[in-house]
């Protein structure tokens, strides 16, 4: 998880931080290369020196005689020694005489501690790195003398570090110095060599804020295809492929909704004549004095009710083919609290079995709108409220101005509510309620759509929540602007 959240999530800086980390992967095996052979070949070349130093050594200082006077100024005064050069001579376990060639007061310069790590150094024909206090690291050689002592002879490895040290500063100046421009020339790089998926990127941005859910969508210009043959060319032939599949689809969702439209517009249109002359013949049969069997009169009742019902169906649904084809609304002050009063009023006269409850500002509110589309939207939510919930409910309506000059109108009754489901769909057309919210008079499912389609005509919102009976809100905008404006 800790390695999910410090890696970088756009392409264009891992690209960069890749580059980055394979390079320095690289430097850090060179530079390691590079300072390990130098440094053997410095050591190897400094020891040497110090096997011509040790043999020039052992002639000046071998004596024929076995004493131990031999002096430290003997160790500072051997011809063609380099500065900074040790001798040491070690008989019987101790070192009897020490000095650094170069250096006054030799004695004094080799102390105790680094006397008795010269006199432990055994004779291996070979020489090693020993580290002595006070003088730092040396390579070391001994050998036998004639005369039974042992002769030690070191050169310092302060030069060979040195050299070292200098090297791995001159690495790392450079390497850092590279990085840092291989980095910027990298972003550049993959900046323009990313610019063209930028591009197809803002092209899908565009098709996703377009509204897709109906009506005629124009979709923007195809994205760049560049360098064919290449990856980003071929998102970005797949991207217009896929977007010219979209178009081809919405254009032909569109026809087959313009064609469904144009019938259903055409046959409502046409049954609202035939239907009027059924019921009217129904209702002139019932008026004829002759006395008819109770059956005929029932047959007639039921016609001219269902008469009645598919008439008011025609109307919604011409009235929905209407908005549909884009409807030119009404732009007036419209007094909602008028209007809210009125189907209120109407409601408590058709059902009085059915608790009608206002709550209203103490002010009138105005709206600019389309005036029977408004008064349509209320009359059709006290009806849905009344034909779907059992009697007793508590129906009440809310209306109130917003901070932000908004205008709310709330439905809410405290029936038996909708399920999720059904909640979620109550705005498709010939959705019916069931279970709880059963209708006794017959319902077309196109009450709340018809709101719907009103409301968002004058650019408003609505929304509906079932878990606690059901409540429709309804906010009308302050300053009306009709869809698609």
């Amino acid at each position: 998880m800790t390695t999910r959240r410090l890696w970088p999530r756009t392409l264009r800086v891992r690209a960069v931080v890749s580059v980055l980390i394979v390079l320095t992967v690289g430097f850090v095996a060179v530079a390691a290369a590079t300072t390990l052979s130098l440094d053997h070949f410095l050591v190897n070349r400094l020891d040497s020196q110090l096997r011509d130093a040790g043999n020039r050594y052992s002639i000046s200082l071998e004596h024929n005689d076995h004493d131990v006077d031999n002096g430290a100024a003997q160790f500072q005064t051997v011809e063609g020694q380099a500065n900074g050069t040790l001798g040491a001579r070690v008989l019987n376990g101790s070192v009897t005489a020490a000095g650094i060639v170069g250096r006054r007061g030799a004695d004094a310069s080799v102390d105790s501690e680094a006397r008795e790590t010269l006199a432990r150094i055994p004779v291996s024909g070979g020489a090693r790195t020993v580290r002595l206090e006070g003088l730092g690291a040396y390579r070391i050689l001994a050998s036998k003398g004639r005369d039974g002592d042992i002769l030690i002879t070191g050169l310092p490895l302060a030069p060979v570090n040195s050299t070292i040290g200098r090297l791995v500063a001159i690495e790392l100046v450079v390497f850092l110095t590279v990085l840092v421009a291989v980095g910027v020339g990298v972003a550049i790089v993959v900046r323009r060599t990313l610019r063209p998926l930028e591009e197809i990127a803002q092209t899908a941005a565009e098709i996703a804020r377009r509204p897709m859910g109906s009506g005629s969508v124009s979709l923007p210009e195809r994205a760049p295809v560049e360098r064919p043959g290449s990856e980003v060319a071929i998102v970005a032939t797949a991207v217009n492929t896929l977007v010219d599949e979209v178009e081809s689809a919405l254009s032909v969702r569109e026809a087959s909704e313009e064609r469904l439209r144009r019938f259903i517009a055409d046959a409502s249109h046409e049954l609202r004549t035939p239907v009027a002359v059924i019921r009217g013949y129904a209702e002139v049969a019932q008026r004829i004095g002759v006395e008819q069997p109770e059956e005929v009169q029932h047959s007639l009742q039921r016609i001219v009710g269902e008469s009645e019902r598919i008439g008011h169906l025609v109307d919604d649904l011409l009235l929905l083919a209407r908005l549909d084809s884009g409807l030119e609304l009404q732009h007036e002050e419209v007094d909602l609290t008028h209007a809210v009063l009125e189907a209120v009023s109407d409601a408590q006269v058709v059902d009085r079995s059915r608790i009608w409850r206002l709550d209203l500002p103490e002010e009138p509110v105005h709206v600019t709108a389309d005036g029977p589309g408004v008064h349509q939207v209320v009359s059709n939510l006290l009806t849905n409220a009344r034909t779907h919930t059992p009697p007793g409910t508590s129906v009440t309506t809310h209306l109130r101005v917003l901070p932000d000059g908004d205008v709310e109108l709330t439905v809410a009754d405290d029936g038996p509510g909708l399920p999720p489901e059904l909640a979620s769909r109550a705005f498709e057309r010939f959705v019916r309620g069931q279970d709880g919210r059963q209708t006794s008079t017959g319902s077309s499912g196109l009450g709340l759509p018809i709101v719907a389609a009103i409301v968002e005509a004058h650019g408003g919102t609505i929304s509906l929540d079932g878990q606690h009976g059901c409540t429709v809100r309804i906010v009308f905008p302050a300053h009306h602007q009709r869809k698609g404006d």
